[in-house]
Parts: C-alpha cells; structure tokens; sequence
C-alpha cells in the first residue's frame, strides 16, 4: 500500500493511505492486518480521511514493512475481519447524530416562525402518545413527566421550550441506543462460536480437520462436553444440548435421530453424528445479538432499584406540580417540577456504565455476560479455584510413562492418547501432545468412547475394554486389578506427581505421571485477591490429598480440598451461600460445570471445555490470572461509580427543581441543564473505569 507518514512520535506513528476513498470495510481490513502484525499494540483507521495511527512495540521497521506489504485484496483473502466488527452501527448513530444536530440549527434559524410552530405541535404527539399511553396503563413514568412538561410549554405558548426539551430528549435516544447497540455486538462477537477444529466421519474413520473445511453435506461427530460446531441435523447417537446461548433455556435439551442442532450449542452428555447444513449456521450471531437483548443479564440488581426508585419519584414530580401551582399560582413554578426528572438520568446513565464496564471488561480479554455478574463479583468475597489449568499451568506435561503387565511403553501412551484426544482438557491435551512429540500416531481403533464426568473415559478396542483415569475410576468403579508382580512396583509411584491410570481388560496397563506445575504468578495473584477484599481463597482438585496439599502450601490458599467429584464442588459452592457468602468459582474442565453454575459467578478459562465457557458468566484469558485481580477492580469501579452516579443524580436535579420553584431560573433553563447534566453524566460513564497503567 502507498502511503505517506503523516506524524510520528518513539512507538507511535500516523500514516495517511494514498487512495480517494476508503470504504468501511476497507478500514476494517487494514485494522485487522495491522493489528496482526507482531508487536503492534493498536490500531485506528479513520475512513474519512484514509488515515491510520499505529502504536507499537516492536521495530518501527517492522511496521513498515508490514505497511509496504499491504494490499486489500490479499488482507481480505486471509480473512483476518471478525463477521461484524462495529464500525458500521457507530457510522450510523454518528450519521443520526449529526442529522439530528443539523436539523434542531435549521429548524431553530432558517424556518418561518408559524412553520416552526405546526412542526413543534406535530413532533409533541408521540411524546403526547407515549404518556396517555403510560397513564392508560396506570403507569406513572417518566413518559407522563415529559408528556406533561411539552404539553404545558405549548399550551403556554412557550413552544421554544417545547422543542429544546424533544431536541435534548431526542439526543439523549441516540446515545443510548447507540452504546447500547454497540455494546451488544461487541458482547456477542465474544460470545460468538471459536472452534478451529471438528471430527469428521470418512470412509476411513474419524478424521480431525478444520472446522473451516466442513462442508455442506459432510458428518462430523461432537462428544461430551464439546461444542456443536455447525447447524444441522441429527443422524444418529443420543445427546443432552445445552441450548442456553441460542434460545435462553436453562435446561439441556434431549436430541436424537432427526433433531435439528444449532452452531454453538453445547453436549453436556452423550454423542451424536449430526449432517452438516452449513447455511443454517450464519445466522447465529444475529440470535446471539436477539438473546442479549432479551436477557435480563443485562441489568444487575442496582440498575433495577435504581430504575424502580426512578419510577417512584415520578408522582411526587406531578404532585409537585399540583401543589406549586396551587400554592403560588405561578405556571413557572409549577414547570420546575416537570422540567426536571430523576428518572431519565438514573435510567439511562447506569446501563451505559454497565456496558461501557463490559466493554472494558473485553479489552482485557475478559468476556462477561450480563452486568449483573460485574456487581456480584464486586460483592463476592469467597474465590474457589480448580486446581488443574487454573491454578496450575493449562499445559501440564508428561513427564514419564510407568507400563505394566508387560505393556510397551509407547503402545500404552498411543492408546492412552486415542481415547483422550476426544475431550479436550489441560491433562488430555498433555497426553496428546506427549504422544505428538513422540511421533507416535494413533489412529482410531476404537469403537464409541464414553465418558464419565470428572473419573475418565472408556472404550473397546480390538474386543477389549480399555479405560483412563483416576484412581477412584480405574480401581473402584471400573474394577481393574494389579498384577501381583506389579503390586511393588505400583507402590513406588513417585508422589511429586498427578498420575493417570490406563487399564486395557481390567488389568493394569500404564501409569501416566503428569507435571503440572503451580503457576508462576498463583502466589502473588493469591495474594492480590487477597488485598482486593477476598477473605476465604480456596483450592479444589480431584488430585490425591498429597498433591493437592503440597499445590496449596505454594500458593498460599486459605482451604483446600482434594479427592472432590464435581458434585462435590458444587456442594460446597452451595453450603457457602447458604451460610452467606457470595461466591465465585473458576475452572476449565466439564468436571467444573456443576459447581460453575452453583456460584454466584462462574468464571471459566478459555483454553477449557467448551461446557464450561458455555455455562460460565464470565470467560478469561488462561494465560494471566491477574485477569481476576483486573475483574475485580473493574466491577469495585463499576458499582463506585454507579453509586456516585445515583448520589449526582439526586442531588444536581433537587437542586434545579429547587431552584425553579423559588423562580430563580426559568423552566426551559431548568430543562436544558437537566438533559444536558445528564448527557454530561452519560459521556462521562463511557470512560474507562481503570486507569491506563491498572
């Protein structure tokens, strides 16, 4: 691409493309190609002007290449632009925006006096509307107030008035909605389907491909625990879908041969072959968008009180009225109390806070799905780890492979691969990968694979059952036995490590020993959430009591416990709420989906189980569980705010109503500072909750 360097500064340079138009999706390419490119931190490319401004972190050579190298046609075949990014929702509130300013300066200066007044009378009669409709439905709202203050101000003859307040009224609608709308596409392109690859059923069994080479027509296979990648319909296999992200419903639902699935969707149990109808997936975003919208999620318990006390100031606006009519029979008096509403402001400004939190909430890679888990995670004061792919690294490794009965060493951990592959979690990924380096393949020999949540995965392989997983699976529920010339051997199991056990006939084939190593930043992010308000921190894992007491001790939790089933976990998660406590839980795998819908906020990684991000109310980045000490200053912020918002409210509104029943300002003054105290308040809510540096 040709362009021109029009300002630079050490890390930060502003180019200005050499092209006579730049289209929306233009900008959108180049953002996204830069953005992909090694060491830049932010890109913003302004349409209008074909200018783009890079900050960045690496060579400033290597932003120039990669700007020397850039060319629409190629960037647009790499497919680095998400389905919706955005930028055409905030042209068009930008468009209405400006429009709407245009035409109040038109109307205000270039139309005849007696036009203006029919087109003010005209505009009154939805606001009019809107309040006989409210009051017909005995509700007493801010409808019926801005109804009320328009009316009076035409009857006054005050029709100057009457348009400033629609004008005002009519801004404050288009900044709403706007942040609002965006906000919700921002929200759902997070929740939005991130599968990279599926299993699909050729004629020389299943084969792992990328989603992206899925075909309509093709028969892919999706297990426990896994997320449905593409629309279409059952063929064969029994399953129990969570549907919740698609239609809202809290329940699995049942889907057998002939039922329709929908991409995006979870299998919480069972498997199912499933025909691909690929068109049918592309409208999942837009029901993504449909069910934020309708989700009370949206709206945390603040917001409702707020809104609901809004609500119930409303006849004391009127009342107001009445009396300071009847007191001073002063019409300017009386307006004092309709110009200025408590409700307009609480119901507008705090959602825009929500979502301009969630927003911020995103940048740091930290996707959360409804306000209302933003105040419970500022009110929690109990945090529950999963050990494996939280606390500890999500890459845990396998360090050795103890086979017995006269096993080989590598056919056990071709097997042992084979079966795990197919539920992807931090321990199964280590044994796939094990297996990868090891240039071991391991082809499918299996028949069905079954799993069996939070103890393992069994199967039949040529004629023999072949099982994988904890102690408690392998030995009590399974029934497998030791060999009595591996009983010594068995006893010596080093202790410093997670072991799995592989069984093929119900005999003791393998002992998997995994490292899994706490992270290096658990102490010091145990500590910090520790200082940010948490008082009990503890620690659950299926792991024996020795591993999970030796993990504890480095990372410095306040509890423990070990040999927990998923039930389990739950139920602890349980008797904390019952004696109080607000708790959150983070986990990975779909052994954690019980207890991550049990807490008052699920938090799930994102490296983990599709399940558990599906159940999960918030998603963070596996990487850095700082993440959490972030979450949790955003959402101290969030509620500060709101509650310095209310606070504001309040107390700048009784002022001006005050103000205007002593006569000291007009009412159309009154109405101005109103509206525009509450655009301020609104634009200062869509500002960063922490500062650059936090």
């Amino acid at each position: 691409m040709k362009c021109i360097i029009k300002a630079e500064l050490p890390g930060r340079i502003r180019v200005h493309a050499h092209m006579d138009r730049m289209s929306l999706e233009d900008a959108d390419v180049l953002e996204y190609y830069l953005l992909n490119t090694a060491g830049v931190n932010t890109v913003k490319v302004y349409d209008r002007t074909c200018d783009a401004v890079i900050t960045y972190s690496c060579d400033r050579s290597a932003v120039i290449d990669a700007l020397a190298g850039f060319s629409f046609t190629d960037a647009k075949a790499m497919d680095l632009v998400p389905e919706h990014t955005g930028r055409a929702i905030s042209r068009m509130y930008q468009n209405r925006l400006v429009a709407h300013i245009a035409k109040r300066y038109l109307f205000t200066n270039l139309l005849p006096h007696n036009f203006r007044l029919a087109l003010t009378v005209f505009r009154a009669i939805s606001y009019v509307r809107a309040g006989l409709g409210a009051l017909f439905s005995r509700r007493l709202n801010v409808d019926v107030l801005d109804a009320s203050a328009i009316t009076a101000s035409i009857l006054r003859d005050d029709h100057d008035t009457a348009s400033s307040v629609m004008f005002l009224l009519g801004v404050g609608e288009i900044m709403e909605e706007w942040v609002r709308k965006k906000s919700i596409t921002d929200l759902a392109d997070m929740m939005s389907l991130n599968v990279d690859k599926v299993w699909l059923s050729s004629k020389d069994g299943e084969v792992l491909i990328p989603v992206s080479d899925v075909c309509a027509g093709d028969e892919i296979i999706v297990r426990t625990g896994n997320m449905i990648p593409l629309d279409g319909k059952v063929i064969s296999g029994e399953a129990m879908v969570n549907q919740a992200s698609m239609t809202g419903e809290s329940m699995p639902v049942r889907k057998t041969a002939g039922s329709y699935v929908y991409g995006g969707t979870v299998i919480e149990e069972g498997e199912c072959r499933v025909c691909v109808d690929k068109a049918s997936g592309s409208g999942r975003y837009d029901r993504i968008v449909k069910m934020i919208e309708e989700s009370e999620k949206l709206k945390s318990e603040t917001e409702a009180r707020a809104a609901n006390l809004a609500d119930k100031l409303v006849p004391f606006s009127l009342l107001g009225t009445v009396v300071s009519y009847a007191l001073t029979r002063n019409v300017n008096t009386a307006m004092a109390f309709l110009m200025v509403d408590y409700s307009c402001a609480l119901k507008l400004t705090m959602p825009l806070a929500v979502m301009s939190a969630m927003k911020e909430s995103s940048r740091h890679k930290i996707s959360v799905k409804g306000g209302k888990f933003l105040e419970a995670v500022s009110e929690a004061d109990t945090i529950v780890f999963d050990k494996t792919g939280t606390l500890t690294y999500a890459n845990p490794k396998v360090k050795m492979v103890i086979p017995f009965g006269g096993s080989d060493e590598d056919e056990a951990l071709r097997l042992a691969a084979c079966l795990e592959e197919h539920y992807p979690h931090s321990i199964a990924n280590a044994v796939v990968e094990e297996a990868k380096r090891r240039d071991l393949k391991h082809e499918e020999r299996h028949t069905s694979v079954e799993y069996v949540v939070a103890h393992g995965i069994t199967s039949t392989i040529d004629g023999q059952r072949a099982s994988i997983g904890s102690y408690h699976f392998i030995f009590e529920d399974e029934g497998a036995e030791i060999r009595d010339e591996d009983r010594v051997a068995f006893a010596q199991l080093p202790e410093e490590y997670s072991l799995l056990y592989l069984a093929v006939d119900n005999k003791l084939a393998a002992v998997l020993c995994i490292e899994d190593p706490l992270r290096e930043n658990a102490k010091d992010v145990i500590s910090g959430l520790r200082d940010a308000g948490f008082s009990n921190i503890v620690m659950m894992t299926g792991d024996s009591e020795r591993t999970a007491r030796h993990i504890a001790n480095q990372a410095g939790v306040d509890q423990y416990i070990a040999e927990v089933l998923p039930e389990d976990k739950a139920d602890f998660i349980r008797r904390q709420k019952q004696r109080g406590s607000k708790v959150i839980m983070i986990g990975d795998g779909i052994n954690d989906s019980p207890a991550l819908s049990e807490a008052d906020v699920g938090i799930a990684v994102n490296s983990g189980a599709a399940i558990a991000r599906e159940i999960a109310d918030i998603t963070i980045d596996e990487d850095d569980l700082e993440k959490l000490i972030t979450l949790r200053r955003i959402a101290d912020a969030l509620m500060k705010r709101i509650h310095g918002d209310y606070r504001g409210i309040v107390a700048f509104n009784t002022m001006l109503i005050a103000l205007g029943a002593g006569g000291l300002i007009q009412p159309q003054t009154s109405a101005m500072l109103h509206n525009l105290s509450t655009i301020a308040i609104s634009g200062y809510n869509m500002t960063s909750l922490l500062d650059k540096g936090e």
